[in-house]
């Protein structure tokens, strides 16, 4: 239910946002509005304003997108509707100079971009709470390793193709490596070890960020989030953990007598020794003990497949629910800083989703990038289930990606018919009928076509995220 109402009201938010956008330019040019629609369908609430427009608001049955309906003598059927009122005719959309029906089009996507900047500026200049970006003992044989990065380094910015991003938070640096990360470049991170004094790490070369959206950058090139003591918050009854005696509050420090400072090694370990008689190294009331754990083992989910599509092995199992806290800070600009920032996120955002798409039409990253509805949903449940912080930041996101989605030269979008308004001022003639109707059918079809493949992305990612 919380994923359900996430998802609605961040449609209805961004939704409202845009088409409001269109609304009020409409308004601004004088183009008479009709009728104001969140969703598509048969309408659930509907109103009628005292001003002198009577404009028509709707909530409909479909939330997945809304319109603005405007005077326009194109859409009158001479059989079913009124003739439009001569004295209204000034106010068609139709018969606005092509710079007024340009601003009143790109009014949406913009709106979009500046209800994100909006955001992104409250969060800044109100303070986020964030990972510090201090890394643990990268793996041996990783690049992070084979570079000299050591344990307790803290990430002050990464320098990559002639630029150089500061880096305050974990999210800095996995965007800073995100965005830098399409093919063989290398990077250089300036870094301030335990011991207080700065270096540079120079990484060979980052991930390929678009070849598998499943795919965390970071722990590709063995940088991983340096956490406090890996903690038993549970121990289920009738397990392994159970009978070993372990309880709440343990601390898990060694793993077989080896130090052991990452749940992630602890989890991964445990499933490689299914049934197998172990060690944990534990710390109770300040007290070290070494504790013999007989590991269960667990059968794999009935269908399961790993990646060659054999069956998988059967796990091991603890039978202890895990946390591991890490170091936060409260990262807060200046009000100038701040909005600065939240311009010039938009703006990187923006760049790099431009960026992702022309990789994938040029084949250099995976069509897996694309999402639809289904992800989009999950990732709202969980940003709010998150708190207040991570779900104003997802609605930002996701307005970015709606701005630029809506600006892409396709017809049927909004960009299509800025293309149309281009190409009207440059040959002082509006694109013929025929063509638009025939440009029309191909933008339907285009949008269909990246539809299907985002909701087949989703149930794909359902069934693997369910083994």
């Amino acid at each position: 239910m919380q994923t359900v109402l996430a998802f609605v009201v961040a449609l209805c938010v961004l939704i409202y946002v845009h088409e409001m956008g269109h609304y009020l330019a409409a308004r601004a040019c004088g183009v008479k509005v009709l009728r104001f629609s969140i969703g598509f369908g048969r309408p659930l609430l509907r109103w009628i304003s005292k001003s002198r427009d009577r404009t028509e608001w709707t909530v409909a049955a479909i939330p997945l997108g809304g319109y603005v309906k405007m005077l326009d003598e194109r859409e009158i059927d001479p059989e079913r509707d009124a003739p439009i009122d001569p004295a209204e005719l000034p106010r068609a959309f139709n018969r606005q100079p092509v710079g007024k029906r340009f601003v009143i089009v790109a009014a949406g996507p913009l709106a979009n971009f500046a209800l994100a900047i909006v955001l992104y500026f409250a969060l800044f200049a109100g303070g986020m709470r964030e990972p510090v970006p201090v890394v643990a003992a990268p793996a041996a044989g990783t690049m992070a390793a084979q570079a000299g990065v050591r344990e307790g380094d803290r990430v002050l910015s990464l320098t990559a193709n002639g630029h150089t991003e500061a880096v305050r938070s974990w999210n800095d640096l996995r965007m800073a490596v995100f965005a830098e990360g399409f093919g063989d470049t290398r990077a250089v991170l300036r870094v301030r070890g335990a011991d207080g004094a700065e270096r540079d790490v120079t990484l060979p070369r980052l991930p390929n960020t678009g070849g598998n959206p499943e795919q965390d950058p970071l722990a590709t090139l063995g940088l991983n989030l340096k956490g406090g003591p890996v903690t038993i918050t549970e121990v289920l009854p009738d397990s392994a953990a159970e009978r070993a005696g372990l309880k709440k509050d343990d601390r898990i420090v060694a793993w077989q007598g080896s130090p052991l400072t990452q749940a992630g090694a602890l989890i991964k370990a445990v499933r490689s020794q299914p049934g197998q008689a172990v060690t944990l190294g534990i710390e109770r009331d300040g007290k070290r003990l070494d504790v013999p754990v007989t590991l269960d083992t667990a059968a794999p989910r009935e269908g399961a497949r790993d990646a060659s599509g054999a069956s998988p092995a059967p796990s091991g199992k603890l039978g202890a629910a895990l946390s591991q806290a890490v170091q936060m800070e409260t990262v807060r600009y200046r009000p100038d800083e701040a909005l600065a920032r939240a311009a010039g996120q938009v703006w990187d955002t923006s760049a790099l989703s431009l960026k992702l798409l022309g990789k994938m039409l040029v084949g250099q990253a995976s069509l897996q990038n694309l999402s639809g509805p289904l992800t989009v949903a999950d990732y709202a449940g969980r940003a709010a289930n998150l708190g207040l912080q991570a779900f104003v930041s997802f609605l930002a996101l996701v307005s970015v990606s709606l701005g630029v989605l809506n600006l892409l030269p396709i017809p049927v979008l909004d960009g299509g018919h800025l293309l149309y308004y281009c190409v009207e001022f440059l040959t002082g003639r509006p694109v013929p009928d025929h063509w638009q109707a025939m440009l029309q059918k191909v933008g339907i079809a285009c949008i269909l076509l990246l539809t299907s493949l985002a909701l087949f992305n989703d149930v794909s990612r359902m069934f693997l995220a369910n083994g």
